[in-house]
């Protein structure tokens, strides 16, 4: 029967197998990372274990002595299984296979172990040859931001805005070094000591970054930017105190009416979280172009071409660049052109894209302001080798970009859209911008929350008044405007 070698009359769960030799760890060259790359996206959907019910639950600390059983086992049922056999199956009956030649080997081996301790075995297996690892149970919880190893000792995840440490752990570098090939290569990418950094995704879109040997010290390290399961919208960040209802308005309008916006913020702020709240409001018959380092941006139109870098390959040729992607995509016929990170010379032919027909465009930077944003966009322009005036740069800037949305992460954890900000012009050398909203800290509650309230500037008619009537919203911003400052008057 299928997936026992050794005994061609051998039954399935029941039946006998021969009896696996007593084998170490498994080294990193028997990681089965490879039989089931074909059916990966599938099986994860498949085999996923369920979330743990609270935040608080903790799994109990495992002992050398359990990671040994775990070691001993695994290497028998590589030896026992055909696992050319398996990457045949979907996801249950390649799990269930799994836990009927398992169930063998522990009974064979005469392991002492109860009920519960076999079931946790039992899934840590089935994780390790069907998905990944020791990180199933991480991934499966939706409350956890960030998934950050350092190296297999040290895992640390990100919950409510705080970092904790995790109980999870690896069985060696080589075993977290098997993993992370697992996921990079995926997307037709590769992490080893000559190519020791990658960036990459998993199938959810979530965003991964790998630093191996011989560039981490400690071994290798990994970093997941995860995805929640249900896409955020602007009335849940209403909800959970991102901005007020009338500033969500206000960025409904702005991205209805086609504004070029420039999302600003540092680290971990929710740019690319509010990207995508602000693309559901792009009419639905927009051809719409993204432009990404790694794919993450998850847009509903019917209308959307996705297009990523491609880094070099082992003899240092074939890399495609961001800037090569947004001059390309300028031929491909878009309505709006949407840059995931904007971070180099790129930035320059976004804003001739924005200036010349590509109104609505948007795209991320890195930045602690608006005004220290239009600086880094002036510095990037730089970095491009342009010589042109500093003044002739600037003129470029105003006229292409109109909004930025100023995104933070405060000390509590929470994060806030802490300024929508219009870029006005230039008056002399300087670009003038006015803020719209602007979020301001009162202080913080006994539990170390921080309190504060967005407030409206006051500044009557913002500057695209006229193409919000073009596009017959001018009703609907006065409202929001008027009563944005009527609260902030309160």
């Amino acid at each position: 029967m299928f997936g026992k070698r050794g005994n061609e009359g051998s039954g399935k769960a029941g039946g006998t197998i021969a009896p696996p030799p007593p084998v170490a760890a498994p080294s990193p060259s028997s990681a089965p990372a490879v039989f089931v790359e074909p059916q990966r996206e599938q099986t994860r959907q498949q085999v996923a274990p369920p979330p743990m019910q609270t935040p608080q639950r903790k799994r109990p600390a495992r002992t050398d002595e359990y990671y040994d059983t775990k070691a001993q086992v695994f290497s028998a049922l590589i030896d026992t299984i055909d696992l050319s056999q398996l990457a045949k199956l979907d996801g249950e009956s390649a799990r269930e296979e799994i836990r009927d030649i398992v169930n063998d080997i522990i009974t064979i081996k005469n392991f002492a172990m109860s009920i519960s301790e076999q079931e946790e075995l039992l899934d840590d297996i089935c994780n390790d040859v069907l998905g990944y690892g020791p990180l199933e149970p991480l991934l499966a919880r939706d409350d956890i931001a960030d998934i950050m190893v350092n190296g297999s000792g040290k895992t640390f995840i990100e919950v409510g805005g705080k970092t904790l440490e995790s109980e999870v752990r690896f069985r060696d570098n080589a075993q977290l070094l098997s993993i992370c090939q697992r996921i990079v290569s995926q997307v037709g990418r590769r992490v080893d000591e000559s190519s020791p950094i990658c960036d990459a995704r998993l199938p959810d879109g979530s965003r991964v970054n790998v630093i191996a040997p011989p560039l981490a010290i400690d071994g290798p390290a990994l970093t997941i930017r995860k995805f929640k399961k249900d896409k955020l919208t602007l009335d849940q960040l209403v909800r959970f105190g991102a901005i007020t209802p009338e500033g969500a308005t206000l960025l409904q309008i702005i991205g209805r009416v086609r504004c070029n916006i420039v999302i600003s913020g540092g680290t971990g702020s929710g740019k690319t979280t509010l990207l995508n709240c602000l693309t559901n409001y792009i009419d639905r018959d927009e051809r719409v172009i993204t432009c990404e380092d790694t794919a993450e941006l998850q847009l509903q139109q019917p209308h959307v071409v996705r297009l990523e870098t491609r880094p070099p390959n082992i003899e240092g040729e074939g890399e495609i660049t961001m800037r090569d992607l947004v001059k390309n995509c300028l031929r491909m016929r878009p309505e709006r052109i949407i840059v995931g990170e904007v971070r180099g010379p790129e930035v320059f032919d976004l804003l001739q894209a924005m200036n010349t027909g590509h109104d609505g465009s948007m795209g991320t930077i890195h930045s602690n302001s608006p005004r220290e944003c239009l600086s880094r966009i002036e510095s990037m322009i730089a970095m491009g080798g342009y010589s042109l005036p500093a003044k002739t740069v600037r003129e470029i800037i105003s006229n292409s970009v109109d909004i930025i949305v100023q995104a933070a992460r405060l000390r509590d954890g929470s994060r806030r859209i802490t300024q929508i900000t219009e870029v006005m012009g230039m008056e002399g050398d300087v670009i003038i911008t006015q803020d719209l909203m602007r979020y301001e800290i009162e202080g913080e509650d006994a539990s170390g929350r921080i309190i504060g309230r967005h407030k409206s500037t006051g500044i009557g008619k913002p500057n695209f008044w006229d193409r919000a009537r073009y596009y017959n919203e001018e009703k609907r911003l006065a409202a929001a405007l008027d009563e944005m400052e009527e609260k902030s008057k309160d």
